[in-house]
């Protein structure tokens, strides 16, 4: 798909298909139309400014806003009327904007948190490790409440204890938000190894240029309508993107 094109052409090796979203908060008219793909192995991001629906959009995936229109296939399946709950136990997992832990729970607590759904307990602890492995701080902090830790290390928690649920699917929800540079780019650079790993990822993202650099194709919206979509490297090159959201003249 090139630069410009708003639309998003169903394929075989899509994992998440939304087609004509249309979302309203009472009379507000939030999602107008939006229609997304993220196929296997892909990282996809979804820049826009505050207010663009960029959250509605996952919340729409989630089930927490329930579209009024059109439809939402994950893996082939219709998920557009699901409950949160059923879509997290299909295998879509989601950290959420504001991290929202349990902050008088410990880091492993709140990781166990992830799995609550899973049957299989008997991979749980090769998950821990595995989560520990991507994030080594979160091992030196495994007993400490979480609400008592930096911001990013409750981001790199919040990731975490998605990953407990085994996602075919990672939402991020502005995971950079608020964040040291130098979390900003370890953040990211996990990003990377998670997909490397084979999990598809659907990133939202304020950081526009870090989201772009990690992605393979992205979506911008505005006003609750995807406005041009393409290969990540090319809409990094594209003059409107760059002056609304690179900072470049």
């Amino acid at each position: 798909m090139s630069v410009g094109e708003a639309t998003a052409t169903a394929t075989s090796s899509d994992v998440l298909a939304l087609d004509d979203i249309h979302v309203y908060y009472g009379a507000i008219h939030a999602l107008k139309g939006v229609s997304l793909r993220v196929g296997a192995g892909e990282i996809v991001t979804l820049i826009g400014a505050n207010g663009a629906g960029k959250s509605t959009t996952l919340r729409a995936i989630n089930g927490m806003n329930r579209p009024r229109q059109g439809s939402i296939r994950f893996q082939g399946a219709d998920i557009t009327t699901a409950p949160p709950h059923t879509i997290v136990k299909s295998g879509i997992a989601q950290s959420p904007e504001g991290r929202r832990l349990f902050p008088r729970m410990s880091v492993t607590e709140n990781l166990e948190m992830g799995a609550f759904q899973r049957t299989d307990k008997e991979n749980f602890q090769e998950d821990i490790d595995r989560v520990f492995e991507l994030f080594p701080r979160l091992y030196e902090r495994r007993s400490q409440k979480a609400g008592t830790m930096s911001g990013g290390e409750q981001q790199m928690c919040a990731i975490g204890r998605a990953l407990m649920a085994r996602p075919k699917l990672l939402l991020l929800d502005e995971p950079s938000m608020g964040l040291a540079p130098i979390f900003v780019e370890k953040i990211f650079e996990i990003i990377l190894t998670i997909n490397g790993q084979g999990t598809p990822v659907l990133l939202v993202e304020q950081n526009a240029l870090m989201a772009l650099d990690s992605a393979h194709r992205g979506y911008v919206m505005e006003t609750g309508r995807i406005t041009l979509s393409g290969a990540a490297s090319e809409l990094k090159t594209n003059e409107a993107v760059q002056k609304a959201y690179l900072g470049l003249d």
